[in-house]
């Protein structure tokens, strides 16, 4: 479309679809949140922070990747870091490519700890989120999220 022509207007479903995401966006991540309080004693960020380090080869990750994979700031993730390494689920040790950045590690601890977590958060995620699905294709709507997120807007396969 060129700038002279009108955008069509959302249909209703898109409307709805429109103004449903954010209220998601929000109410989402607090619902797994407090699941996770109540039943685990573990805010969704702590889950987070241990499932990132978990997946990460060596269950290590620089503290500024961390940051980013949790969409914190890197004082966020240090604060989240200062508090997990109080408990012995990580620790941070010193990067051997630049000795002024450190590493995230997940230990022993901290791996177990996500381990009997896991069931409450899959549980969450189910109750809050999978169940209301219905017949919806959920490998598309996936891609889909995950296209709206890519940085501007572009997808592989949809330009």
């Amino acid at each position: 479309m060129t700038a002279a022509q009108p955008l069509p207007p959302l249909t209703p479903d898109e409307e709805a679809l429109a103004r449903a995401l954010p209220r998601v966006i929000y109410a989402l991540p607090r619902m797994l949140d407090a699941d996770l309080m109540r039943e685990q004693q573990l805010p969704l960020i702590e889950y987070m922070t241990l499932m990132h380090l978990s997946e990460a080869p060596g269950r290590l990750l620089r503290m500024g990747e961390l940051a980013i994979a949790c969409e914190l700031s890197l004082s966020g993730m240090t604060r989240i870091v200062t508090r997990l390494e109080g408990q012995g689920l990580v620790r941070r040790i010193r990067c051997d490519e630049d000795a002024r950045g450190l590493n995230a590690v997940l230990t022993d601890a901290g791996f177990a700890r996500l381990r009997q977590a896991w069931p409450s958060h899959l549980a969450s995620v189910r109750r809050h989120f999978f169940d209301h699905l219905g017949d919806i294709d959920v490998a598309q709507l996936g891609r889909a999220l995950g296209c709206v997120a890519v940085a501007e807007g572009r997808c592989p396969g949809h330009e």
